[in-house]
């Protein structure tokens, strides 16, 4: 996915304070409440929002700037443009001025913004108040215009602006066609008389949700019929989300994991903080449910575990017992994280393409799911900086560093390459049949990896390494790159890392991870970062009780 040069969330303020204008409670959206707020140091009025994500946003600034034209009885079609969260209404140049004075309305009604996109400015401007006759003056010629309405949610913690707003741009008709004024995904020019149809307000952006249970919005936007098609780089097939999940606070898990015999080779595989649970499932599912709304069904898998908060009487979620995807019961319990993921293609109703979470994985922006698969099917794999040591496997080898050498080891006799990289800590995009034939060609050493209680140095680390790399060798993934953080949670400085990400929101997933803190350390690490998904995530998904 191409994001602009800011976050596809661009602007953020703190909470208003008490010398904050107050409420403007007499103007309403709706169920929005409009108030003032200061953001980017510029004052601003902003819509309040329950619920609010990016693709809400899209869609109630393209409904608001649609009925308004149809209302003042201005033709319009929508235009497939670059983006994925702002949208784009086409009006022939002859009905400007009715198609302004429409705009006008609105905007005196619905306090928002303008600004001219085409043709483009020579510098960066703040946008204009939308209810001002000298607004008008300086952009109602411009051939593009951006109509943008901040919006944010209860909590003011994310502020959605332009990225969300809505392009008007204005055809010329010449020689008998109607001729853009910049580039957009399908066609330069269209001949007027063309058939229109009746669409979606989701149809032309990859964030759509083509394959979720909620109702998609009504098809009642207006467009050319020859703009609606499959275009080469759509992905149509349906993506899931698989997690793995635990609860180490669980007394009944303590006891049972307490009557296994023997520990792990490794101190980092024992460690208290690998399985504890800080609720980062509720926000990474938060972050799904902002981020991500074209994924289909979401898989959570533990054993026999259920949190709290999570409704389960909804389509779309679903818990997976470690009973249900073990093909040999007699390994089970098992408290090793590379055993429960070698049986993950396993689950039931399983898309062939699916997206592997751990719960500290988390999608920090608007992505399309071409930022994890090509429209073809195949997956993309993001190779990271560090390196597997040369050698056999060591005593001192990480329980990382032992798998990947055993990968190594069945890639080299199976392809002839030599792996020396591991993959970033992303979502790991996956192929069911990539899985289940890693397991059917390498039969002993992916059985000694599921039936191995604790981690061992016979493992194999499938899921976040292995299937990549055979996936790569056999024609069905290729690299790519995603903007990504990878924060350790064991840092002095963990307060400050946070907050730039609060304050920039700019990178596609992130991961939080610890697997080395000591029990002194965890009480002073929620106190930073519980504060911090609060604020990074104030929507809560549909998956959770009220």
């Amino acid at each position: 996915m191409t994001h602009p040069p800011t976050s596809s969330l661009e602007a953020r303020a703190p909470a208003p304070s008490p010398s904050d204008p107050p409420h403007r409670s007499q103007l309403t959206e709706g169920n929005d409440v409009v108030c003032e707020m200061t953001v980017n140091m510029h004052p601003r009025t902003v819509h309040v929002t329950q619920g609010l994500t990016a693709l809400t946003a899209r869609l109630a600034n393209l409904r608001l700037t649609c009925t308004a034209l149809a209302t003042a009885g201005v033709p319009y079609f929508l235009v497939p443009g670059m983006q994925d969260l702002a949208s784009a209404v086409g009006v022939r140049e002859e009905h400007r001025a009715s198609a302004i004075k429409a705009l006008d309305a609105l905007l005196a009604e619905h306090p928002g913004y303008i600004s001219t996109v085409i043709p483009r400015p020579r510098s960066a401007a703040q946008p204009s108040p939308g209810n001002h006759k000298a607004s008008w003056a300086r952009h109602g010629a411009a051939d593009v215009l951006l109509l943008t309405w901040y919006r944010t949610e209860p909590t003011h913690s994310v502020i959605f602006a332009s990225d969300t707003g809505c392009h008007v741009e204005f055809w010329n008709e010449q020689d008998g066609l109607l001729r853009a004024p910049r580039t957009n995904r399908v066609a330069a020019v269209i001949a007027p008389d063309r058939p229109a149809t009746r669409v979606g307000g989701d149809v032309f952006t990859r964030m759509a949700q083509r394959h979720r249970h909620p109702e998609h919005p009504e098809a009642d936007f207006t467009t050319f019929g020859d703009f609606v098609y499959h275009r080469p780089e759509d992905v149509t097939y349906p993506i899931d989300v698989v997690y793995t999940w635990v609860d180490g606070s669980d007394p009944a898990w303590l006891a049972r994991r307490a009557a296994v015999s023997g520990t792990s080779y490794h101190e980092e595989s024992h460690s208290a903080a690998r399985f504890l649970n800080r609720d980062e499932l509720r926000f990474s599912l938060r972050s799904l449910h902002a981020n991500a709304p074209w994924v289909r069904n979401i898989f959570i898998v533990t054993d026999d575990q259920k949190p709290a908060w999570l409704r389960d009487d909804l389509p779309g979620v679903r818990i997976v017992s470690h009973r249900e995807i073990f093909r040999d019961s007699s390994a089970l319990p098992t408290y090793n994280s590379h055993a429960i993921e070698s049986q993950l293609h396993h689950i039931d109703e399983l898309s062939e393409h699916f997206l592997y979470f751990n719960d500290d994985m988390f999608l920090g922006r608007p992505v399309a799911p071409q930022s994890f698969f090509l429209s073809n099917g195949l997956s993309k794999i993001f190779l990271s900086q560090s390196r597997v040591p040369i050698g056999p496997i060591t005593v001192t080898d990480t329980p990382v560093d032992a798998a990947c050498k055993n990968n190594r080891r069945l890639l080299e006799d199976a392809f002839g390459r030599t792996i020396t990289q591991t993959f970033q800590h992303t979502p790991y995009a996956l192929h069911r049949s990539v899985l289940q034939e890693i397991e059917e060609r390498f039969p002993q050493e992916h059985s000694a990896t599921a039936t191995s209680t604790l981690r061992s140095r016979t493992d194999l680390s499938i899921t976040s390494s292995l299937h990549h790399y055979y996936a790569l060798f056999s024609g069905k993934a290729v690299e790519s790159s995603v903007r990504y953080s990878y924060t350790q949670l064991a840092v002095p400085d963990l307060g400050l890392r946070l907050e730039r990400m609060l304050d920039r929101r700019d990178y596609d997933t992130f991961c939080l991870n610890d697997a080395f803190s000591s029990a002194d350390e965890l009480e002073g690490q929620a106190a930073v970062l519980e504060p911090f998904l609060e604020r990074y995530f104030p929507t809560p998904s549909p998956y959770e009780l009220l």
